[in-house]
Formats: C-alpha cells, structure tokens, sequence
C-alpha cells in the first residue's frame, strides 16, 4: 500500500510490490508487521524511463543512519531497497539520495545533480472484528419471570453455538418494552442485544500456531461465529411453526436479527482515515507522541510528549 502525502499521480503505483519515489511529496507506505516491505525505488517513474549516467544511490533509514549493511534490509542494485519482517520500530522516514551525470552533449561539460526522494514507511495490522448483535422477542408481559431465564438461557444456547471457535458471548443484555403495532395494538418485546468477540479464554494459544497472521485466524473465527448465529436465528420461525401448535409466550420476531461490526486495535496502533486516507480501514502504527494502552482505535495524544517511538502503548 503506497500514496504520496498530498496528491496520487498515476505513476505512483506501479505494480504491488514497487514504489517509486516523488522528488515533489514524500511518499506514503504501509507494511503489514512481520511481512517484508514492497520495494521502494529511489527514482521517479518519469526518470527510470530515461538513460541515467553514473548513477549512485546513498540511503538513510528512521534514524538518519546509513542502512548499508544493515541485517534487516535488502539494498539492490539501481537503488532498490527492501525492508525484511517489517516491525512497528522500523516505521519512519526512509531517505534517498540520488546523484547522476548529466552530459552537454557539444561541450561534453559534467555536471551533477542530485534529488532526494523521501518514503514515511508506516507498520499496520489488521483490526480485530467483533459482532454487535440485536434481535426481538415478544413476550407476555414486561414483569414476566420467564424473561430473565429466558436470556439466561438463550445466551447458553448461543455460547455452544461457537465455544469451539474460542469466540464468546460478551457485554450482553436485554430490557423489555411495551411497542404500539400498527393494525395490531400493543405488544410486549425483549431487545437483546449482545456481542460477539474473538478472544474467549485460550485464543492466545490458538493464536501461537499462526503468530504473524493473528488477526486474520481471530477475523475468520469470529466470522464464522457470526454466520453461526445468523443461521441458528433464521431458523428459528420456522422451528417454531413445527414444534408448536400455539405460538409459545415468547418467541421470535421473524427478521428482527442485524448485526454490526466493531472494530478494535491491538495497544500501540490506532486508526486516523485523515492521516492514512489510503490505509482507512488499517490499524496504523501510532506516531512519536501519541500512544495506545489498549484495544481502542485511536491513538491518544501524550500530554508530555517523551514518547519518541512508534507504537507506544504508554506516554
């Protein structure tokens, strides 16, 4: 993922895995953490299509060092650099310097130029998914004391549903009101709502089997665990007309179930689609002075600002 600070120009994406630089905006790039980075070529499009004499390269990384002979980059020949098992701490400013010949071609006179081309390279991660779900029940009346272990119940049935994905049911309730229905009078209805999360007890060690893609093995569980529920509610009118003659004193409002997703950041990233208009939906490293404790999506301000790093959990 790459996009120039201000303005995309067609030329800035060529390919996947390349990207070239702009001498007029730094460029945008985004690496998912443990992955290698694509590469970043130090010339522009417009000049990579163009004979260049005696060209020599010379790269700076985040902390202004030279990245020659550093064990974790790849530098190639024609300028091209490729950072391995990309890491929140390896985010920064990636700098380089072209310097080339150019040749009057009657007075064959020399000159140099130089041209700086400047990558802020970023870590990202996938956000974690949860499920925010809501459905409807009627019931009898709003005092009943079946409701309460009809939720308890059902909130059961729902944790069997997915235990063996490690999702669970989490943050779940429900409350009772009278609803006038048009053509139909007054009605009593149970809003429950719950969510759906991937991180039951035991998803770190189902986690270690697969550490570099985590999000993507939580995302797919708690996926699957929403489709499971979605499944076991679009069942339920029919399971009803076959098991009872009457309708029971609570049951199911047919197509009352929707579903929400919510996202979450794991500590020291955080999303900001003004930022990372290009990475909107990432969780993007957070930047020297500011921090993230927590699973929150955003990435606080430090009131001090020491934090000098990438990826602060705290301030």
């Amino acid at each position: 993922r790459a996009v120039p600070k201000e303005k995309q120009h067609p030329f800035d994406l060529i390919g996947s895995n390349y990207v070239y630089g702009d001498s007029k905006h730094e460029v945008n790039v985004y690496v998912k953490v443990f992955t290698n980075s694509p590469v970043l070529i130090c010339m522009d499009l417009a000049l990579s299509q163009k004979e260049v004499v005696d060209p020599k390269y010379f790269w700076t990384g985040p902390d202004g060092k030279k990245l020659e002979g550093q064990p974790y980059v790849d530098l190639k020949e024609g300028g091209k650099l490729m950072v391995r098992g990309f890491k929140e701490y390896m985010s920064g400013a990636y700098t380089c310097t072209l310097s080339h010949k150019i040749i009057e071609t009657t007075t064959q006179e020399e000159r140099e130029i130089f041209k700086t081309y400047r990558f802020m390279v970023y870590a990202y991660r996938e956000a974690d998914h949860a499920y925010q779900i809501f459905v409807l029940f009627t019931t009898k009346e709003c005092e009943l004391a079946a409701n309460r272990h009809f939720f308890e119940e059902l909130k059961k049935i729902l944790h069997n549903i997915i235990s063996d994905l490690t999702c669970h049911i989490v943050q779940s309730s429900y409350k009772c009101h009278a609803v006038k229905i048009p053509t139909q009078g007054l009605q009593h209805e149970l809003f429950v709502s719950f969510q759906v999360n991937p991180f039951a007890p035991g998803w770190k060690e189902v986690c270690h089997q697969v550490p570099y893609d985590c999000e993507d093995a939580t995302n797919m569980r708690v996926q699957e665990a929403r489709d499971r529920i979605g499944e076991f509610f679009s069942k339920q009118t029919d399971a009803l007309k076959q098991h009872f003659q009457a309708v029971p004193t609570i049951h199911y409002v047919d197509k009352s179930f929707s579903v929400t997703r919510m996202d979450s950041c794991r500590p020291g990233f955080g999303k900001n689609d003004l930022t990372h208009q290009s990475c909107a939906s990432c969780c993007v490293v957070c930047d020297p002075g500011t921090y993230s404790p927590n699973n929150d999506v955003t990435c606080q301000i430090c009131e001090r600002p020491r934090v000098k790093k990438y990826g602060a959990r705290s301030c």
